[in-house]
């Protein structure tokens, strides 16, 4: 129990229950506190090494405060899509991403913007310079709404399908990269993997919240 008058920090209330939990079993568990967990769970962001944890609802709700100094930060659970954006083709290569899928996040530890795209190894981080990313925020500020570390742009290249551009919790980004690394043949994915893309886009889009690209309401 906190001393009277004192208000327990996550950080404390997590250790109180990590001192007593249970050996891990069989199934998928809060890797917090080794509760049970449903196959659809939360998760958060350990921010140093931007590794995803699986938590129960109760050890989630511990790290939601987005100002608050801690190491883990919850993932929200919003879907938006912005329209109007003007991420032509133009503007695609000017951000020098090698294929038509990409998602993007703001890193807080390194103070910047990074992007990765799918591939038969996984996510594969851009060491490409975003430097035109600036100007597509300041043309279309409602991008700028993006939560550092648990929320991501996921893009898709005008003219790749459905071009589009989504604001998603950054661990649905990591389950699409899981599904395209099994399916992933040749260069360019070959035709299971852009099924699946096309499938995953179908399930975004119908969770989304549309907004227009000068803001979010």
């Amino acid at each position: 129990m906190s001393a009277p008058g004192r208000t327990a920090t996550p950080v404390s209330a997590l250790r109180r229950i990590t001192r007593n939990r249970p050996q891990p079993a069989a199934g998928e568990r809060c890797e917090m506190c080794a509760e049970p967990v449903a196959p659809e769970h939360s998760h958060v962001v350990n921010l140093e090494s931007r590794a995803l944890m699986c938590s129960c609802r109760a050890c989630y709700l511990l790290f939601t405060e987005e100002d608050a100094r801690q190491r883990y930060r919850a993932v929200p659970e919003r879907y938006l899509r912005f329209d109007g954006v003007p991420l032509d083709a133009r503007a695609w290569d000017e951000l020098q991403i090698p294929v038509g899928l990409a998602f993007l996040f703001r890193n807080s530890v390194q103070g910047r913007t990074v992007a990765f795209y799918p591939g038969p190894a996984g996510a594969t981080e851009s060491e490409l310079p975003l430097d035109a990313w600036d100007s597509i925020v300041a043309s279309a500020p409602a991008l700028a709404v993006l939560r550092p570390d648990v929320e991501a742009l996921l893009i898709r290249r005008p003219g790749t399908g459905d071009g589009s551009c989504h604001l998603v919790p950054v661990d649905a980004c990591y389950e699409l990269v899981g599904r395209l690394r099994t399916l992933w043949r040749g260069f360019d994915g070959g035709r299971e993997a852009h099924a699946a893309m096309d499938a995953f886009f179908d399930q975004v889009r119908d969770r989304s919240r549309t907004v227009p690209a000068e803001g979010v309401s």
